[in-house]
């Protein structure tokens, strides 16, 4: 069943001409990180920089008003990116595996 849902999300992807997207295995990998796990919609900036540290970069969105910031995940070796939006209150809006700019264009998109 996991594998056909795979590979349903994949054909879908393709089909819609997106070329990033959020892989569902990354939650499995990574659900025990402090991002992941902790960080809620409507936290403080203050609060995300104190669970997960300063970000690799922070940059301003382009399609919706706000920043965001894209961090480094890192288990066993294996990296993976991650952003956090945060809206013009500075309270977080979004988060998921891949890198801010990478959201954004998928945003441009819809």
């Amino acid at each position: 069943m996991y594998k056909q849902t795979l590979a349903v999300l994949a054909v879908a992807a393709a089909a819609s001409g997106c070329s990033t997207m959020e892989n569902p295995a990354d939650y499995v990998t990574y659900n025990d990180e402090p991002l992941v796990r902790d960080v809620r919609d409507g936290m403080t900036r203050d609060e995300v920089l104190t669970i997960g540290g300063p970000p690799s970069t922070e940059v301003e969105n382009t399609v919706t008003p706000g920043t965001c910031n894209n961090y480094i995940l890192n288990v066993e070796g294996k990296e993976q990116p991650y952003y956090v939006t945060f809206d013009t209150n500075g309270r977080v809006d979004g988060k998921g595996f891949m890198t801010c700019e990478d959201h954004q264009d998928n945003k441009r998109r819809l």
